[in-house]
Protein backbone atom coordinates (compact mmCIF):
# COMPACT_ATOMS: atom_id res chain seq x y z
CA UNK A 1 0.00 0.00 0.00
CA UNK A 2 1.36 3.30 -1.21
CA UNK A 3 -0.10 6.61 0.65
CA UNK A 4 0.70 10.20 0.55
CA UNK A 5 -0.77 13.62 2.60
CA UNK A 6 -1.39 15.91 0.01
CA UNK A 7 -1.22 19.12 1.99
CA UNK A 8 1.31 18.44 5.03
CA UNK A 9 0.26 21.79 6.33
CA UNK A 10 -0.73 21.74 10.35
CA UNK A 11 -2.71 19.21 10.35
CA UNK A 12 -1.43 17.08 7.87
CA UNK A 13 2.23 17.16 9.42
CA UNK A 14 0.46 15.78 12.96
CA UNK A 15 -1.34 13.57 10.48
CA UNK A 16 1.53 12.22 8.55
CA UNK A 17 3.76 12.00 11.50
CA UNK A 18 1.69 9.43 13.42
CA UNK A 19 0.60 8.02 10.98
CA UNK A 20 4.60 7.24 10.20
CA UNK A 21 5.52 6.27 14.09
CA UNK A 22 2.49 3.81 13.54
CA UNK A 23 5.26 1.76 10.92
CA UNK A 24 2.80 2.78 7.92
CA UNK A 25 4.67 4.10 4.68
CA UNK A 26 3.34 7.65 3.82
CA UNK A 27 4.74 10.54 1.95
CA UNK A 28 4.08 13.55 3.20
CA UNK A 29 3.07 16.12 0.09
CA UNK A 30 3.29 20.00 0.66
CA UNK A 31 4.25 22.87 -2.54
CA UNK A 32 6.22 24.98 0.81
CA UNK A 33 9.56 23.58 -0.05
CA UNK A 34 10.91 25.02 3.11
CA UNK A 35 8.64 23.08 5.60
CA UNK A 36 9.27 19.88 3.02
CA UNK A 37 13.19 20.60 3.28
CA UNK A 38 12.76 21.10 7.63
CA UNK A 39 11.10 17.87 7.79
CA UNK A 40 13.01 15.80 5.93
CA UNK A 41 16.44 16.83 7.85
CA UNK A 42 15.02 16.87 11.24
CA UNK A 43 11.83 14.73 10.87
CA UNK A 44 8.47 16.10 11.62
CA UNK A 45 7.73 17.98 15.17
CA UNK A 46 4.71 18.31 16.97
CA UNK A 47 4.56 20.23 19.60
CA UNK A 48 2.11 21.91 22.47
CA UNK A 49 -0.74 18.90 24.21
CA UNK A 50 1.64 16.36 22.13
CA UNK A 51 5.30 16.37 21.82
CA UNK A 52 6.88 14.23 19.32
CA UNK A 53 9.64 14.01 16.75
CA UNK A 54 9.07 11.65 14.10
CA UNK A 55 11.41 10.73 11.01
CA UNK A 56 9.30 11.39 7.85
CA UNK A 57 10.02 11.42 4.00
CA UNK A 58 8.74 14.44 2.54
CA UNK A 59 8.10 15.84 -1.01
CA UNK A 60 6.73 18.77 -2.99
CA UNK A 61 4.35 18.23 -5.80
CA UNK A 62 6.87 18.53 -8.73
CA UNK A 63 9.02 15.90 -7.10
CA UNK A 64 6.06 13.28 -7.08
CA UNK A 65 6.68 9.90 -8.66
CA UNK A 66 4.68 6.75 -9.43
CA UNK A 67 1.50 5.95 -8.59
CA UNK A 68 -0.60 5.85 -4.84
CA UNK A 69 -3.01 3.83 -3.51
CA UNK A 70 -4.29 6.00 -1.21
CA UNK A 71 -4.19 9.92 -1.25
CA UNK A 72 -5.35 12.42 1.83
CA UNK A 73 -6.34 15.10 0.55
CA UNK A 74 -5.66 18.40 3.33
CA UNK A 75 -5.15 21.60 1.08
CA UNK A 76 -7.60 24.01 1.14
CA UNK A 77 -9.70 24.22 -1.49
CA UNK A 78 -8.97 27.24 -2.61
CA UNK A 79 -5.78 25.24 -4.09
CA UNK A 80 -8.24 22.58 -5.52
CA UNK A 81 -7.47 23.70 -9.25
CA UNK A 82 -3.70 23.96 -8.76
CA UNK A 83 -3.14 20.51 -7.04
CA UNK A 84 -5.29 17.98 -8.31
CA UNK A 85 -4.15 18.19 -11.83
CA UNK A 86 -0.82 17.56 -10.23
CA UNK A 87 -1.61 14.57 -8.57
CA UNK A 88 -3.92 12.78 -11.41
CA UNK A 89 -1.05 11.59 -12.84
CA UNK A 90 0.15 9.53 -10.01
CA UNK A 91 -3.51 8.19 -9.04
CA UNK A 92 -4.35 4.06 -10.37
CA UNK A 93 -7.75 3.42 -11.62
CA UNK A 94 -8.67 2.06 -8.11
CA UNK A 95 -6.93 5.07 -6.40
CA UNK A 96 -8.57 6.12 -3.25
CA UNK A 97 -8.67 10.14 -2.87
CA UNK A 98 -10.25 10.61 0.77
CA UNK A 99 -10.54 14.69 1.58
CA UNK A 100 -10.21 15.93 4.50
CA UNK A 101 -10.98 19.63 3.96
CA UNK A 102 -13.20 22.37 5.26
CA UNK A 103 -16.65 22.57 4.21
CA UNK A 104 -18.16 20.21 1.59
CA UNK A 105 -15.42 19.28 -1.06
CA UNK A 106 -16.79 16.10 -2.69
CA UNK A 107 -18.37 17.26 -5.49
CA UNK A 108 -15.53 19.40 -6.62
CA UNK A 109 -12.63 16.92 -6.26
CA UNK A 110 -14.36 14.36 -7.83
CA UNK A 111 -15.11 16.47 -10.64
CA UNK A 112 -11.30 16.16 -11.19
CA UNK A 113 -10.57 13.24 -10.05
CA UNK A 114 -14.13 11.09 -10.22
CA UNK A 115 -16.59 10.31 -7.88
CA UNK A 116 -15.70 6.56 -7.85
CA UNK A 117 -12.09 7.36 -6.63
CA UNK A 118 -13.18 9.88 -3.77
CA UNK A 119 -14.50 9.65 -0.51
CA UNK A 120 -14.82 12.33 2.62
CA UNK A 121 -14.35 13.13 5.94
CA UNK A 122 -14.46 15.52 9.09
CA UNK A 123 -11.35 16.13 11.04
CA UNK A 124 -12.40 16.59 15.13
CA UNK A 125 -8.67 18.27 16.24
CA UNK A 126 -7.20 21.10 15.55
CA UNK A 127 -3.57 22.30 14.80
CA UNK A 128 -1.35 25.43 14.48
CA UNK A 129 2.09 25.39 12.00
CA UNK A 130 4.53 27.10 13.64
CA UNK A 131 7.57 27.10 11.78
CA UNK A 132 8.72 24.97 8.76
CA UNK A 133 9.21 21.39 10.30
CA UNK A 134 7.17 22.07 13.01
CA UNK A 135 3.07 22.06 14.25
CA UNK A 136 1.55 22.69 17.22
CA UNK A 137 -1.55 20.63 18.46
CA UNK A 138 -3.68 23.10 19.58
CA UNK A 139 -6.84 20.50 20.55
CA UNK A 140 -6.27 18.29 24.01
CA UNK A 141 -4.74 15.42 23.32
CA UNK A 142 -8.34 13.68 24.47
CA UNK A 143 -9.78 15.36 21.91
CA UNK A 144 -7.20 13.80 19.31
CA UNK A 145 -7.60 10.07 20.34
CA UNK A 146 -10.89 10.55 21.08
CA UNK A 147 -13.25 12.20 18.24
CA UNK A 148 -10.46 12.42 15.30
CA UNK A 149 -11.93 11.58 11.67
CA UNK A 150 -15.51 10.97 10.86
CA UNK A 151 -15.55 9.79 6.79
CA UNK A 152 -17.84 7.92 4.83
CA UNK A 153 -19.02 7.65 0.75
CA UNK A 154 -20.42 10.15 -1.32
CA UNK A 155 -23.05 7.70 -1.78
CA UNK A 156 -23.58 6.24 1.57
CA UNK A 157 -22.47 2.75 1.08
CA UNK A 158 -20.00 0.92 2.98
CA UNK A 159 -17.68 -0.36 1.08
CA UNK A 160 -14.60 -2.35 2.33
CA UNK A 161 -11.64 0.65 0.96
CA UNK A 162 -13.48 2.74 4.08
CA UNK A 163 -12.04 0.01 6.38
CA UNK A 164 -8.82 0.43 4.43
CA UNK A 165 -8.71 4.31 5.06
CA UNK A 166 -10.27 3.78 9.04
CA UNK A 167 -6.81 1.43 9.40
CA UNK A 168 -4.65 4.62 8.54
CA UNK A 169 -6.62 7.23 10.02
CA UNK A 170 -6.84 5.33 13.52
CA UNK A 171 -3.18 5.26 13.45
CA UNK A 172 -3.85 8.79 14.80
CA UNK A 173 -7.22 8.27 16.54
CA UNK A 174 -10.63 7.25 16.66
CA UNK A 175 -12.35 7.27 13.14
CA UNK A 176 -15.73 7.13 13.34
CA UNK A 177 -17.17 5.66 9.42
CA UNK A 178 -20.75 6.65 8.98
CA UNK A 179 -23.66 6.22 6.42
CA UNK A 180 -24.20 10.22 6.16
CA UNK A 181 -21.43 12.00 4.58
CA UNK A 182 -23.17 14.81 3.58
CA UNK A 183 -24.69 15.29 7.61
CA UNK A 184 -20.77 14.38 8.59
CA UNK A 185 -20.44 17.48 6.53
CA UNK A 186 -23.19 19.87 7.55
CA UNK A 187 -21.92 19.20 11.52
CA UNK A 188 -18.56 19.83 10.41
CA UNK A 189 -19.73 23.26 8.64
CA UNK A 190 -21.40 23.81 11.97
CA UNK A 191 -18.23 23.65 14.14
CA UNK A 192 -15.91 25.65 11.53
CA UNK A 193 -18.60 28.37 10.63
CA UNK A 194 -18.94 29.01 14.41
CA UNK A 195 -15.76 29.40 16.64
CA UNK A 196 -13.75 29.01 13.35
CA UNK A 197 -15.81 31.78 12.42
CA UNK A 198 -15.72 34.16 14.85
CA UNK A 199 -11.67 33.06 15.88
CA UNK A 200 -11.19 34.86 11.92
CA UNK A 201 -13.38 37.54 12.29
CA UNK A 202 -12.23 38.91 15.48
CA UNK A 203 -8.75 37.48 15.34
CA UNK A 204 -8.67 35.41 18.37
CA UNK A 205 -8.61 31.89 19.60
CA UNK A 206 -11.42 29.80 20.28
CA UNK A 207 -11.22 30.18 24.14
CA UNK A 208 -11.66 34.23 24.07
CA UNK A 209 -14.89 33.83 22.12
CA UNK A 210 -16.16 31.17 24.67
CA UNK A 211 -15.19 34.26 27.57
CA UNK A 212 -17.49 36.73 25.92
CA UNK A 213 -21.50 36.63 26.07
CA UNK A 214 -21.48 38.93 23.08
CA UNK A 215 -19.46 36.53 21.17
CA UNK A 216 -21.44 33.76 22.26
CA UNK A 217 -24.39 35.13 21.48
CA UNK A 218 -23.23 35.24 17.83
CA UNK A 219 -21.64 31.52 17.56
CA UNK A 220 -25.65 30.44 18.60
CA UNK A 221 -27.23 32.22 15.72
CA UNK A 222 -24.69 31.10 13.46
CA UNK A 223 -25.23 27.56 14.54
CA UNK A 224 -29.04 27.90 13.91
CA UNK A 225 -28.67 29.34 10.50
CA UNK A 226 -26.32 25.98 9.41
CA UNK A 227 -28.92 24.02 10.99
CA UNK A 228 -31.52 26.07 9.60
CA UNK A 229 -29.54 25.82 6.15
CA UNK A 230 -29.40 21.96 6.51
CA UNK A 231 -32.72 21.63 7.18
CA UNK A 232 -34.15 23.20 3.96
CA UNK A 233 -31.22 21.02 1.89
CA UNK A 234 -33.38 17.83 3.57
CA UNK A 235 -29.54 17.17 5.88
CA UNK A 236 -29.90 15.78 9.28
CA UNK A 237 -26.82 16.50 11.16
CA UNK A 238 -25.20 14.03 13.04
CA UNK A 239 -23.83 13.18 16.56
CA UNK A 240 -20.14 14.39 16.86
CA UNK A 241 -17.10 14.62 19.78
CA UNK A 242 -19.87 13.44 21.65
CA UNK A 243 -22.81 16.00 21.25
CA UNK A 244 -26.02 16.21 19.07
CA UNK A 245 -25.49 19.24 17.36
CA UNK A 246 -29.65 19.28 16.62
CA UNK A 247 -29.92 20.20 20.28
CA UNK A 248 -28.24 23.89 19.16
CA UNK A 249 -31.18 25.09 16.81
CA UNK A 250 -33.05 27.75 18.43
CA UNK A 251 -36.54 28.29 18.62
CA UNK A 252 -35.85 31.89 20.05
CA UNK A 253 -33.29 34.17 21.56
CA UNK A 254 -34.79 33.04 25.01
CA UNK A 255 -32.90 29.32 24.09
CA UNK A 256 -29.38 30.80 24.40
CA UNK A 257 -28.51 30.33 27.69
CA UNK A 258 -29.62 26.49 27.66
CA UNK A 259 -27.34 26.39 24.78
CA UNK A 260 -24.04 27.16 26.69
CA UNK A 261 -22.90 24.00 28.47
CA UNK A 262 -23.06 21.92 24.89
CA UNK A 263 -20.68 24.34 23.54
CA UNK A 264 -18.53 24.72 26.61
CA UNK A 265 -18.45 20.83 26.95
CA UNK A 266 -17.39 20.36 23.02
CA UNK A 267 -15.01 23.32 22.69
CA UNK A 268 -13.82 23.46 26.06
CA UNK A 269 -10.99 21.06 24.58
CA UNK A 270 -9.91 23.67 22.01
CA UNK A 271 -9.41 27.05 23.65
CA UNK A 272 -6.03 27.46 22.65
CA UNK A 273 -6.84 27.38 19.11
CA UNK A 274 -6.78 29.29 16.41
CA UNK A 275 -8.64 28.85 12.72
CA UNK A 276 -7.17 27.71 10.36
CA UNK A 277 -8.85 31.41 8.55
CA UNK A 278 -7.26 33.51 11.19
CA UNK A 279 -3.10 31.71 10.40
CA UNK A 280 -4.39 32.34 7.10
CA UNK A 281 -4.80 36.08 7.53
CA UNK A 282 -1.88 36.34 9.74
CA UNK A 283 0.45 34.84 6.82
CA UNK A 284 -1.38 37.22 4.21
CA UNK A 285 -2.92 34.59 2.11
CA UNK A 286 -6.51 34.22 1.17
CA UNK A 287 -8.78 32.14 3.69
CA UNK A 288 -11.15 29.63 2.95
CA UNK A 289 -14.54 32.03 4.20
CA UNK A 290 -16.39 31.30 0.66
CA UNK A 291 -16.19 27.33 1.53
CA UNK A 292 -17.18 27.78 5.36
CA UNK A 293 -19.81 30.42 6.78
CA UNK A 294 -20.16 31.94 2.65
CA UNK A 295 -21.14 28.45 1.93
CA UNK A 296 -24.24 28.86 4.67
CA UNK A 297 -24.95 31.95 2.93
CA UNK A 298 -25.14 30.71 -0.31
CA UNK A 299 -27.16 27.86 0.85
CA UNK A 300 -29.59 29.99 2.74
CA UNK A 301 -29.98 32.37 -0.35
CA UNK A 302 -30.86 29.46 -2.65
CA UNK A 303 -33.50 27.91 -0.07
CA UNK A 304 -34.89 30.95 1.70
CA UNK A 305 -33.29 30.59 4.87
CA UNK A 306 -31.61 34.03 6.09
CA UNK A 307 -28.22 33.84 7.50
CA UNK A 308 -27.26 37.73 8.42
CA UNK A 309 -24.99 36.19 11.06
CA UNK A 310 -23.23 34.38 8.46
CA UNK A 311 -23.31 37.32 6.25
CA UNK A 312 -21.38 39.25 8.92
CA UNK A 313 -18.63 36.98 9.31
CA UNK A 314 -18.15 36.51 5.71
CA UNK A 315 -18.14 40.75 5.27
CA UNK A 316 -15.57 40.77 8.44
CA UNK A 317 -12.92 38.40 7.12
CA UNK A 318 -13.42 39.21 3.17
CA UNK A 319 -12.34 42.78 4.20
CA UNK A 320 -9.32 41.39 6.28
CA UNK A 321 -8.52 39.43 3.53
CA UNK A 322 -8.73 42.25 1.19
CA UNK A 323 -6.43 44.69 2.81
CA UNK A 324 -4.01 41.46 3.84
CA UNK A 325 -4.44 42.14 7.86
CA UNK A 326 -6.16 41.03 10.93
CA UNK A 327 -9.28 42.00 12.62
CA UNK A 328 -8.96 43.10 16.47
CA UNK A 329 -11.94 41.50 18.96
CA UNK A 330 -13.37 45.16 18.80
CA UNK A 331 -14.92 44.12 15.51
CA UNK A 332 -17.39 41.87 17.81
CA UNK A 333 -18.86 45.85 17.96
CA UNK A 334 -20.00 45.01 13.97
CA UNK A 335 -22.56 42.33 15.40
CA UNK A 336 -24.32 44.65 17.49
CA UNK A 337 -27.18 45.55 15.11
CA UNK A 338 -27.40 42.06 14.72
CA UNK A 339 -27.99 41.26 18.15
CA UNK A 340 -29.68 44.29 18.86
CA UNK A 341 -32.51 43.16 16.16
CA UNK A 342 -33.14 40.13 17.96
CA UNK A 343 -34.83 40.30 20.98
CA UNK A 344 -33.04 39.01 24.23
CA UNK A 345 -29.57 38.68 22.32
CA UNK A 346 -27.71 41.32 24.30
CA UNK A 347 -25.29 40.42 26.79
CA UNK A 348 -26.05 40.44 30.32
CA UNK A 349 -27.00 37.20 31.26
CA UNK A 350 -24.70 35.64 34.02
CA UNK A 351 -25.91 32.33 32.62
CA UNK A 352 -23.68 32.24 29.98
Amino acid sequence: MRAAIVGAGSLGTIIGALITRAGKQIDLVDSHRQHVEAMNLSGATITGSLDLEVKVTALVPEDLSGTYDLVFLLTKQTANRTILPLILPHLHESSIVCTLQNGIPEDAVAALVGADRTLGGAVGFGATWLRPGVSCLTSSYEALKNFAFEIGEIDGVHRPRLETVRDYLECVGRTEISPNLIGIRFTKVLMNATFSGMSAALGCTFGDVLGDPRAMACVAFLADECIKVAHARGVDLVPMQGANFEELELGSAADIPSKMPLYRRVWGDHVRLKASMLQDLEKGRDTEIDYINGLISEQGRRHGVPTPFNDRVVELVSEAQRRRGVNEFGALERFAPLLAAHAGALPGQAAW
